[in-house]
C-alpha cells in the first residue's frame, strides 16, 4: 500500500522494501499492534503517497495486491524517465490526472525498449483487471523479454542495473503481498473549488447552477465576472484554471452530454448546447423558464419548462414534444430537474405543488406510463446507479442518500447523511449538487442571499443616494408605490423564506406584510393594497400590514399590473390573462399565443397595455389597446424586456440586452400609438430591476452591498459512497 521510491532502499545486501509493517496480517497482530494500526488508519485519513496510489484507492473501491502493481509501475516509470508518472499543481489536479490522464511516453528516455513501455503501461492500467495478475508475472516478463528487443537492450549499458533492481524489488513484493492486511475502509476525500479570480459563483436562484461531467473529469459552473457577465465556466480536475465559454452570458442550470464533450444550458429564453471543442453555442428551441435538463445516450434531451411539464427534444434541436402534463386541478405548478436512468427510457423528476407537503420525486417513462411517486421532497434528487442510492435533500439543507429499488420503485433502508448546508433555491426547487458515474460528488454550500441597498440613479446612471440598510431581496423584482414614497419587495423572513416587505424611502424603515411566503408585489393605484403571489395562489393585503391576507384566486400566481380603476389585474407567466377583481373573478385571456408574453403594464390612463413578446424571434416591447385590444405597436427595435410607464404616460422605459435602460417618448392617441426617438440611458446594476420616479428623471435600483462576507467555495468529494451501509 506504500510502494514508492522513498521506501525502496539500495544496500550492500541488495534491495530492501521498507514500511511493510502496515501490511501485516491482522491475525498476527497483538493487542498493542492493533492499537497502533488503528491509530494509523483513522477514518478520513489517507495511508500512502498520492503519486503512487492506484485509481481504485481514490474511487473508494476495494483495493488488493493489484494496487501495489500500479505503484510498482509508477516507480519503474520514474526510474526510467526521471519524471513522476502523474503530476499536478494541486492535490485535486493530481487526483484528476491519476484517474483520467495517461503518463507521457517513456520514449523520452534514451533507448527505452518498446516491450518495457508496454509492461509499464499494463501496470498502470486504470482498471485493476487490466493489470498483471501478480508480481510473479511481471518478474517473468522482465527476465524474458522479446528476443529481438532483449538483444538490442544488451548493446547498451542503460538497462541492466534498472532491470536487476526491478526484479529484486519485485521478488520482495511478490513475497509480501500474501501478508497483506484486509482492504482498508474506503475514505471520502474532499477539496475546495474556488471561483475564477475576479469572479463569484452565481447566487442560487433562477440563474446559475453547476454540474460535474459523467466521467468525473470536468466541472461546469456559472460565475459572474467583474463585468457583471454571468458566464458558463469549465474546469478540468487536473487543472487549477477554469475557462469561460464565450457566448454563454446569462447561462443557467448546465447539464452534460453522456460523453462529456458538450453542455446543455438555458440562456436568453432558449435551450442551448455548446460543444467544448468548438466553443460555439447553438440554440435548440425556445425555453423561457427551463429548470434542469438531462441527456440520454440515444441523443434525447429532456427538460422541464414552467407551465409546460417535461419536454423532449433531439440533441440536435427541433420542436419540443410534451412528455408529462401538469395536473393543475390537483395543484401541480411545475415539473423540473429530470434525470434519465440507465437505458434512457425512465427518468426521475421533481413535481412542484402549490402545497409544500405534496411536492415530491416521481419516476416516469418516455412511453407515457403513469408516474410513480418515490418520496416527498421540495428539491431535486439524483440517482446513482453504481451504489443504487437516491441522493436528495431534507430540511436544513441536509444531503441524504438512501437505497432506491426500481422494481417496484420504492425507497428502502435507512438514509445516510452525506453533507450539510447544501445551497438551494426555494422558489424553484433547485439544489446545488451533482454526481459523476465514478463516485464523485460536486456541491455548493449555502451562499445566502446577496444583500442590496435601494438607491436612486439619474438618467445618466449617476448614483444620487442609497436608502436604508442592506436587505436580502429575492428575484422577482420590487415595486414603487404610486406616490413614489415606498417600495414593496420580497425580502428574507424567518426560517429562510421570502415574504413581502415595505420600506419607507425617506427613513429606510421596513414593515413586513406577508407571513407565509410571497413574491412579485404589485400596488393598487391608490397605494392602499398590495397584490402578490404565493405557491397557493394570488393574494391581497393592506399595504400598512394590517388585517389578514386575502386569497383572491387559488392556483394562479404572477401578478403583473393593476388597472388604475382597480377593477382588473393582469396575471400570468407565459401568457397574459385578465382577472376581474370583483364578481366571479374568472380568468380570461388578454394575450394568449404560442409565444411568450409577459411583464405587462397598464398605462396610467388604463387605456393601453405595454408588454414583452418574443413572437419576432426575440423579446421586444409592444403596446396594445385595452379593453378592446385594438391594434398593436412595436416600441423597441433591438430587444426589450420589463416595460415601465412614466406617471403621465408620455414616456416608456424598458431594458435592452445587457440590462441597458432605454427610454422613448410615446403619444397615446385615439388612432394609435406614436413612438418617438429611442434613447439609451445607463446599464442597470445587479439583476436589472428598476422603477422610474413619477417624473422619469431618476430611477430606483438595487445596489449590491460591497461589504458582503467572502463567498464560500464549492466542494468536490471523491468516494462519496464510502461508508454507506449496504
Amino acid at each position: 500500500r506504500d510502494v514508492k521510491p522513498a521506501n525502496i532502499m539500495l544496500t550492500r545486501d541488495g534491495v530492501k522494501v521498507l514500511d511493510f509493517g502496515l501490511a501485516k496480517s491482522t491475525a498476527a497482530l497483538g493487542p498493542n499492534d492493533a492499537t497502533i494500526v488503528a491509530s494509523l488508519t483513522t477514518e478520513g485519513s489517507i495511508i500512502g503517497t498520492p503519486q503512487y496510489m492506484a485509481p481504485e484507492q481514490f474511487e473508494g473501491k476495494e483495493a488488493d495486491a493489484r494496487a501495489d502493481i500500479w505503484a510498482f509501475g509508477a516507480v519503474l516509470y520514474e526510474m526510467v524517465t526521471g519524471q513522476k508518472a502523474f503530476q499536478g499543481k494541486s492535490y485535486g489536479s493530481l487526483v484528476g490526472s491519476i484517474l483520467s490522464a495517461q503518463p507521457a511516453p517513456m520514449a523520452v528516455a534514451p533507448f527505452t525498449p518498446a516491450w518495457l513501455e508496454r509492461l509499464v503501461r499494463r501496470c498502470l492500467a486504470k482498471e485493476p483487471e487490466n493489470r498483471y495478475f501478480s508480481m510473479h508475472d511481471i518478474v517473468l516478463d522482465l527476465r524474458t523479454p522479446p528476443v529481438e528487443t532483449a538483444a538490442a537492450s544488451a548493446q547498451t549499458s542503460q538497462w541492466p542495473w534498472a532491470i536487476t533492481a526491478a526484479c529484486l524489488a519485485l521478488s520482495i513484493l511478490a513475497g509480501s503481498v500474501w501478508m497483506r492486511k484486509p482492504a482498508e475502509p474506503r475514505l471520502p476525500i474532499k477539496f475546495d473549488v474556488n471561483p475564477p479570480e475576479g469572479s463569484q459563483f452565481d447566487l442560487i436562484n433562477n440563474y446559475g447552477g453547476s454540474a460535474i461531467s459523467p466521467d468525473g473529469r470536468t466541472l461546469a459552473f456559472v460565475a459572474t465576472n467583474a463585468k457583471r457577465e454571468s458566464l458558463l465556466y469549465v474546469r478540468p480536475l487536473e487543472s487549477l484554471e477554469a475557462r469561460a465559454l464565450p457566448g454563454t452570458d446569462g447561462a443557467a442550470k448546465p447539464f452534460w452530454s453522456p460523453d462529456g464533450k458538450s453542455l446543455g444550458f438555458v440562456a436568453g429564453g432558449k435551450l442551448k448546447r455548446i460543444d467544448l471543442i468548438s466553443g460555439v453555442p447553438i440554440a435548440l428551441c425556445e425555453a423561457h423558464f427551463a429548470r434542469g435538463g438531462t441527456w440520454s445516450e440515444e441523443g434525447v434531451i429532456l427538460f422541464g419548462d414552467q407551465n409546460l411539464g417535461l419536454q423532449r427534444i433531439p440533441a440536435s434541436g427541433g420542436s419540443p414534444t410534451p412528455v408529462t402534463k401538469l395536473d393543475r386541478e390537483s395543484g401541480e405548478s411545475s415539473h423540473y430537474y429530470p434525470q434519465f436512468l440507465p437505458g434512457g427510457k425512465q427518468f426521475l423528476y421533481l413535481v412542484r405543488h402549490v402545497e409544500t407537503e405534496k411536492m415530491g420525486i416521481y419516476l416516469g417513462g418516455l412511453d407515457g406510463r403513469k408516474a410513480t411517486r418515490i418520496g416527498s421532497s421540495e428539491y431535486k434528487a439524483v440517482y446513482d446507479s453504481g451504489s443504487g442510492r437516491l441522493l436528495y435533500l431534507q430540511s436544513a439543507g441536509l444531503l441524504m442518500a438512501q437505497t432506491l429499488e426500481l422494481n417496484p420503485p420504492r425507497l428502502t433502508g435507512d438514509p445516510t447523511t452525506l453533507a450539510q448546508k447544501i445551497g438551494v433555491a426555494q422558489n424553484n426547487g433547485y439544489a446545488e449538487f451533482s454526481i459523476s458515474n465514478n463516485g464523485f460528488l460536486f456541491y455548493g454550500p449555502e451562499r445566502g442571499r446577496a444583500k442590496t441597498r435601494f438607491g436612486w440613479r439619474d438618467r445618466a446612471g449617476k448614483l444620487m443616494e442609497t436608502i436604508g440598510q442592506p436587505v436580502p431581496v429575492a428575484q422577482g423584482g420590487f415595486a414603487l408605490s404610486p406616490d413614489g414614497k415606498r417600495v414593496a419587495y420580497p425580502g428574507l423572513g424567518s426560517g429562510g423564506l421570502f415574504d413581502i416587505w415595505v420600506m419607507e424611502l425617506t427613513r429606510g424603515l421596513t414593515t413586513r406584510i406577508s407571513f407565509n411566503r410571497g413574491f412579485v408585489p404589485k400596488w393598487q393605484s391608490d397605494g392602499k393594497q398590495i397584490y402578490f403571489g404565493t405557491q397557493r395562489g394570488l393574494h391581497r393585503k393592506a399595504a400598512d400590514g394590517s388585517g389578514e391576507e386575502e386569497l383572491l384566486v387559488a392556483k394562479v400566481s404572477g401578478p403583473q399590473s393593476v388597472s388604475p380603476d382597480g377593477k382588473y389585474l393582469l396575471v400570468g407567466i407565459s401568457d397574459i390573462m385578465l382577472l376581474p377583481l370583483s364578481g366571479e373573478r374568472k380568468l380570461e385571456a388578454y394575450v394568449e399565443t404560442k409565444y411568450y408574453e409577459g411583464n405587462s403594464r397598464f398605462s396610467p390612463d388604463g387605456r393601453w397595455v405595454a408588454y414583452q413578446s418574443d413572437e419576432s424571434g426575440r423579446s421586444e416591447i409592444y403596446v396594445q389597446g385595452f379593453p378592446d385590444r385594438r391594434g398593436k405597436w412595436l416600441v423597441s427595435a433591438e430587444g426589450g424586456t420589463t416595460p415601465e410607464w412614466r406617471a403621465d404616460g408620455r414616456e416608456l422605459f424598458w431594458l435592452a440586452p445587457g440590462n441597458l435602460l432605454m427610454a422613448a417618448g410615446v403619444e397615446l392617441q385615439p388612432s394609435g400609438v406614436k413612438v418617438g426617438q429611442v434613447e439609451p440611458l445607463f446599464r442597470v446594476p445587479y439583476e436589472g430591476r428598476f422603477q422610474p420616479a413619477r417624473d422619469g428623471r431618476r430611477f430606483l435600483v438595487q445596489e449590491l452591498d460591497v461589504e458582503q462576507q467572502q463567498q464560500k467555495p464549492m466542494v468536490v468529494q471523491l468516494n462519496w459512497a464510502a461508508g454507506l451501509v449496504r
